[in-house]
């Protein structure tokens, strides 16, 4: 069975002794019950690793002696997906199996035809459930390094981000170029775009086409939002090499 992570800030991992406190370190004595001589990771989301084991527990807190420490390089292409808001909860199902399958950055994007909006009053709360949703996913998956979630975005901030891609492409049901025949690039920076439930607009598909952004098909079947970007993530790191 692998070795249960937990978040810590960089500076906290310099040491040889570790002190898990706080919400982390809660979960990891009350919740998980750990105790002394169990092995725990800890990672700093941004490509350190260490491996402790626990050598104290108290009610809320564990102290940790560092047994090794890995860096990890950030993966090349870096995987941006695009995703307009899903209705409900499924914004954080999109989220949650993203960061499971390696995506490096989801920027939540208010398409025209999205049923979900985020306005201003609820914004900070829907943004914090994602990146909530993503730093648990994280830490279940293992990974080194922890996706980000950016604020929301317009249709004018996608355009903007598909100009300095080294490839964008587009999921949309009239495409004819297939996903799996893209030629991914093996560094910089791919952005996908997952439309909403209702589609991607035409002025939309206008604006991310004059951009940069290719149309591409996904497969014959038609997936939720949800769905929708997790699949074509998994098409992507393989073509990359990253799976």
């Amino acid at each position: 069975m692998s070795a249960p992570v937990f978040l810590v800030e960089p500076d906290r991992l310099s040491g040889e002794s570790v002190v898990l406190d706080g919400p982390e370190g809660r979960h990891a004595a009350a919740v998980r019950r750990l105790r002394a001589g169990e092995r725990v990771d800890l990672t700093d989301g941004a490509g350190l690793l260490a491996e402790c084991v626990v050598t104290a527990a108290g009610k809320a807190t564990l102290t940790l002696d560092v047994l090794a420490r890995h860096r990890h390089p950030r993966p090349e292409p870096r995987l941006v997906v695009v995703q307009a808001l899903p209705k409900g909860d499924r914004g954080e199902l999109a989220v949650e199996t993203m960061t499971e399958v390696g995506v490096d950055e989801i920027v939540p994007w208010a398409a025209s035809r999205c049923v979900t909006q985020w306005r201003p009053e609820r914004r900070d709360k829907a943004l914090g459930r994602w990146r909530s949703t993503a730093r648990e996913a994280a830490k279940q998956a293992r990974r080194p390094w922890f996706p980000e979630i950016t604020e929301l975005a317009t249709t004018a901030h996608v355009a903007e981000r598909i100009k300095a891609a080294s490839s964008a492409l587009i999921l949309h049901e009239t495409a004819t170029s297939p996903l799996s025949a893209v030629r991914a690039p093996t560094t910089g920076e791919i952005i996908l775009i997952v439309g909403p439930e209702g589609g991607i607009s035409d002025d939309e598909l206008d604006d991310f086409t004059a951009a940069g952004g290719r149309p591409t098909l996904l497969g014959p079947t038609v997936l939720r939002t949800s769905t929708a970007g997790v699949a074509a993530a998994a098409v992507l790191l393989a073509a990359t090499g990253r799976w």
